[in-house]
């Protein structure tokens, strides 16, 4: 049996638990689906992620809705982004992504061929920082859905 979709759906693992979980991942190649919905992985967490984001070939989504993720923690997925060549589906809804954390998602976006789906629905996005990542959507090759729902832009 091969493991290929794994869901860790409030369980709370925290930073300490993804940080094992992201070892994992760096080497893995069956799993294609991990959901960390609400697991309190926070900006710390996120960068364990993004480190092994950069090193993974068959991730193709990721669900981090609701886990306390910052401008840093954002910041550290862009640049994971930048690298990645296989995911295709991002959910950061529910988490504090403000304007800096957009700019650092729209400088990531701007390398990353892959990603179609990118929901950053509930955040502290607003207009010019919205602005910045259709902006990037220009470099990308891809069709990206971009759900800014509930964000701060009008």
């Amino acid at each position: 049996m091969t493991l290929v979709t794994l869901h860790l759906e409030y369980d709370e693992i925290g930073e300490v638990g993804v940080q094992h979980l992201a070892a994992a991942l760096r080497h893995n190649t069956t799993l294609t689906t991990l959901d960390l919905l609400s697991t309190k992985i926070g900006d710390v967490g996120t960068q364990h992620l993004a480190d092994a984001l950069r090193y993974n070939t068959t991730l193709t989504a990721l669900n981090l809705w609701g886990n306390g993720i910052g401008d840093v923690g954002v910041q550290h997925l862009a640049d994971g982004l930048k690298h990645n060549t296989t995911l295709t589906t991002l959910c950061l809804e529910f988490n504090y992504i403000g304007d800096v954390g957009a700019q650092h998602l729209a400088d990531g976006l701007r390398y990353n061929t892959t990603l179609t789906t990118l929901d950053l629905a509930n955040n502290r996005i607003g207009d010019v920082e919205a602005q910045h990542l259709a902006n990037a959507l220009r470099y990308n090759t891809v069709t990206v859905s971009l759900y800014l729902s509930m964000s701060c832009v009008h």
